[in-house]
């Protein structure tokens, strides 16, 4: 048996050999020398060996107080312990400072509290009466001289090691400010970024401050706007914007009481992509994600690769007829006065009333998301009670392609469900021209219906900006989304550029579509090619050039008529899908197939879903002056001087005469800079001019407020929100209700069969509770932290 074998063969020990102890580890980690006095009383610390050259000595002379002042902060990091300032004596007519002492940060004692207040957790003690110093004088000559220096200490001193946590050893270099600024501008937590810089010097000790020191120069950062007021630091950070930016425009709203109550911004980007991609827009104010409640509105639209695109955002303090008023007509003047064609909101009749009246020949069309939400909340028992009325609701709403067909097909979803007397749907009925798909078969809406691209932007948002940022935080944050999605699509860009869509079958059509297509698009004309195969298709009627097609799609049974016209190259569909989303239908396709036409006519490739949609002169108004060009070629500078730090820090690092040679660079460069600077005086700061539209809310004739006489931000009276999410529509709620039943029977009929399971292998009570499986929530909690629409709107996108 393997227990009877003796203890020796069973059990193993590594042999220590002390011999291999690294004898510099050792002295790293040991502590200072200490020796006592005669009565074994007092005792004395000596610093450990340190070099010559760092060790201060009487006579020793100094240009300046700064030059003396570093040579004893490094011999006090070598030696193992923290300084400070002590007393010091000016001269009284010249204010030169004739002597300083610089001593340990041990030395006294601390003062007795003076606060009648009880401080319920106070410092520890830090002071010891330490009696180690240097002091000079400049009273004999004109340069600082050393004239004491008492090596000795009462208390143990630190080892190299951890001598960089003392208060005196620790600062934060420019360097570092501009590094911690990048990663927060980054979304990067301050435990990361510190994690990343410790690793490029080597370690936390050689970095030169701690976590506390980064958390208090972020906390101080964020002062700045504070002591300003959120209205100083968006005003510069607005304004900061436009200096980099000259096409950055953004206006503000101001009430009676000069209050700021409505931001709007737009960049260049925005602006040129609205030059191009501008003729549909989306527009929505659902979300709420700044912790004051305002709401986020933002004008959105698709761009040729079926991408989501910003063209402007804005915060508003509330949603009232004047302030959509005064959004709609600052968004055009941003944009020079061009104003989109169709327009898709949710079913508000404060921004139907807003719309018609700043842009009267846009076409305003309803989300029919919202519409199946509100007919959810008004016809709830009609759902319930009778499965087909949402087919036959869907009919009313896409199917019918000439009205009279659509007036008789909601005649007899009224009639078949007796719902000719119902308030809600009358109220839809006069308004039919908003929603129903027969009355905007012939308006360009980029082949949307919805507001679901604004929608889905909520789902983004999130991974960007929390409920509890201020007015600033949201700002910057805001524009790391916009970067990211701009950046997305140069990648689509580039891989438009540089590569072609795989032929699934030889096809002369589909080649030419994949030549002037971007990828997306041709994906959604290959779609329609494909349903195009399998449609049927009969002459209805021949007027001498004009030739008429009844084309039946597969498993259906009515028909779409398509004329084609052979003088002109041209055809026309019945149910207007050129018209409505810019490219080919599949029954369209189907007669030019059977034609033999074998290229897209050119009068149907839409050049805003082609590669060279965004090729052409866009002009943005600018106004730019000598100062704001000198701080964008400042900004310049400094992007272009970190690039090529970072790559002459890489090649540097390769080997160590490179590294050398980079050293004594550095060295050179910084004297060289030092001896400009100092020759030049100091650049006087350059005031902004504000190049902004203020206007009032109360004024009927608006007229431009001066930037001094804005008093602050106005602040809602009370947020009820306690979460950034969507508010639930009476449809989700109804159908997660559905879902936690389903899965309520489930788990009961699951906590039975592991019940059952239980008894007959008589297992304890720990194992019935770690294989049970978790319960619903209450139905009051459910309906408030569902998320699983905006989940869905995001993967619909």
């Amino acid at each position: 048996m393997e227990n009877d074998l003796p203890i020796h063969e069973v059990q193993s020990c590594r042999k220590l050999d002390f011999e291999d102890v690294d004898l510099q580890e050792i002295n790293d980690n040991a502590l200072p020398l200490c020796i006592t006095d005669g009565n074994r009383r007092n005792q004395i610390f000596l610093p450990l060996a340190i070099p010559d050259d760092l060790v201060p000595k009487l006579d020793m002379e100094f240009d300046t107080e700064v030059a003396a002042k570093n040579f004893y902060q490094k011999y006090a990091k070598a030696s193992g312990f923290g300084t400070r300032l002590s007393k010091g004596h000016k001269d009284k007519n010249s204010d030169l400072m004739l002597d300083r002492v610089f001593c340990c940060s041990r030395e006294g004692k601390k003062p007795k509290d003076k606060r009648n207040m009880i401080v319920k957790c106070p410092r520890p003690e830090t002071r010891c009466d330490c009696s180690a110093r240097m002091k000079i004088s400049c009273r004999q000559g004109e340069k600082y001289r050393v004239v004491q220096f008492v090596a000795e200490h009462n208390h143990e001193l630190s080892t190299p090691s951890k001598t960089h946590l003392f208060r005196s050893h620790r600062h934060l270099t420019m360097a570092h400010e501009a590094e911690i600024y990048m990663a927060r501008s980054c979304g990067i937590t301050p435990k990361q970024s510190i994690e990343l810089m410790s690793k490029q010097v080597g370690g936390r000790e050689n970095l030169g401050f701690i976590r506390d020191d980064l958390k208090n120069y972020l906390r101080s950062k964020r002062s700045i706007p504070m002591m300003q007021g959120d209205t100083g630091g968006v005003l510069e950070y607005l304004q900061g914007m436009q200096l980099e930016d000259p096409n950055f425009f953004y206006a503000i709203q101001v009430d009676e009481d000069d209050l700021i109550t409505n931001i709007f911004w737009a960049d260049a980007k925005m602006r040129t992509d609205f030059a191009h991609f501008g003729d549909v827009v989306c527009f929505d104010t659902t979300y709420r994600k700044h912790k004051d409640g305002r709401p986020i509105a933002l004008f959105v639209g698709v761009n040729h690769h079926k991408q989501t695109t910003v063209f402007g955002a804005a915060l508003l303090y509330d949603e009232t007829i004047l302030t959509f008023e005064w959004l709609f007509d600052t968004f055009a003047k941003a944009m020079m006065g061009k104003i989109p064609r169709t327009i898709l909101t949710d079913q508000d009749g404060r921004m139907a009333t807003a719309l018609a009246s700043q842009w009267p020949t846009t076409y305003h069309r309803l989300c029919i998301w919202h519409i199946y939400q509100n007919a959810a909340t008004h016809l709830a028992d009609v759902f319930k009670d009778f499965q087909n009325f949402s087919t036959d609701f869907s009919h009313c709403i896409y199917d019918y392609e000439n009205e009279d067909d659509f007036f008789e097909g909601w005649s007899e979803m009224l009639k078949t469900y007796g719902l000719e007397d119902n308030k809600w749907l009358k109220k839809m009925f006069d308004i039919k021209e908003k929603w129903a798909l027969v009355y905007g078969r012939e308006t360009f809406c980029a082949d949307m219906t919805t507001t679901q691209r604004s929608e889905s932007m909520n789902s983004v948002i999130k991974k960007y900006v929390s409920y509890k940022h201020g007015l600033l935080e949201f700002f910057e944050h805001f524009q790391r989304l916009l970067d990211d999605r701009r950046y997305n699509e140069s990648v689509a860009d580039f891989k438009g550029n540089q590569s072609t869509p795989a032929m699934t079958f030889p096809c002369r059509i589909l080649q030419h579509a994949a030549s002037v297509y971007t990828h997306e698009v041709y994906e959604k004309f290959k779609e329609e090619l494909c349903k195009g195969i399998d449609c049927k298709w009969e002459v209805d009627g021949d007027l001498g050039n004009q030739m008429s097609y009844r084309v039946t799609p597969h498993g259906k049974t009515s028909h779409h008529l398509v004329t084609y016209d052979s003088s002109t190259n041209s055809i026309c569909c019945s149910c207007k899908k050129f018209e409505f989303a810019g490219f080919l239908c599949s029954h369209a396709l189907k007669i030019l197939m059977t034609l033999n036409i074998v290229t897209i006519p050119d009068a149907y490739i839409l050049k805003r879903w082609t590669k060279a949609a965004k090729i052409g002169n866009v002009h943005v108004s600018s106004e730019s002056s000598p100062e704001m060009e000198l701080k964008a070629k400042l900004s310049f500078r400094y992007k272009e001087l970190s690039y090529l730090y970072m790559q002459l820090m890489t090649k540097a690092s390769e080997c160590d005469e490179a590294y050398q040679i980079a050293k004594d660079g550095f060295w050179k460069m910084l004297e060289q800079m030092d001896a400009c600077c100092q020759g030049k005086k100091k650049m006087k700061e350059v005031r902004i001019e504000e190049h902004c539209s203020v206007y009032q809310d109360v004024d009927t004739n608006p007229s431009e407020i001066a930037y001094n006489k804005i008093k602050g931000i106005k602040v809602k009276e009370k947020v009820t929100y306690k979460s950034s999410k969507r508010p639930r529509s009476a449809l989700e709620m109804a159908t997660k209700k559905r879902k936690y039943k389903v899965k309520e029977k489930f788990s009961s009929k699951r906590l039975q069969e592991l019940g059952n399971n239980v008894v007959n292998s008589s297992m304890d009570s720990a194992t019935i509770q770690g294989f049970a499986p978790e319960l619903p929530p209450q139905q009051g909690q459910e309906l408030g932290n569902n998320d699983d629409s905006d989940q869905q709107v995001a993967k619909d996108e």
